[in-house]
This record gives structure tokens, sequence and C-alpha cells, in this order.
């Protein structure tokens, strides 16, 4: 396959490629936006809850 032919049949599938419109990337990037947050507060507060115990149960040993 010459470099030529291999140019032209990417060209052809570039153009079979449906792009997102500019509404959907923001739409989709704020939900990823709102997901990593909602994620991290919940690791948050299983962090708190968890360190909490674990300082309980430490506690209890002195």
């Amino acid at each position: 396959m010459n470099p030529f032919q291999f140019l032209q049949e990417v060209r052809q599938e570039a153009a079979k490629v449906t792009w997102p419109t500019w509404k959907e990337v923001w739409i989709t990037s704020v939900m990823v936006l709102i997901m990593v947050i909602l994620a991290a507060l919940f690791f948050m507060a299983v962090d708190q809850v968890l360190g909490t115990i674990v300082n309980y149960v430490l506690r209890m040993g002195r």
C-alpha cells in the first residue's frame, strides 16, 4: 500500500466520524466534573469515618 492511498483512506474514514457539538461537549464535561466532585466528597467522608473508628479502637488499647 502506498502512502498516498493510505492518506486517502484515512481522510475517507475521518469524514465518517460523527463529531460532538460544542453543547454536547460542554454538558458532558460538566457531568464529569460533578461526578468527580461527588466521588471526592464520598471518599473524604469514608476516610473520615474510618479514621475516627481506627482512632477509637487504638485509644481503647491504652
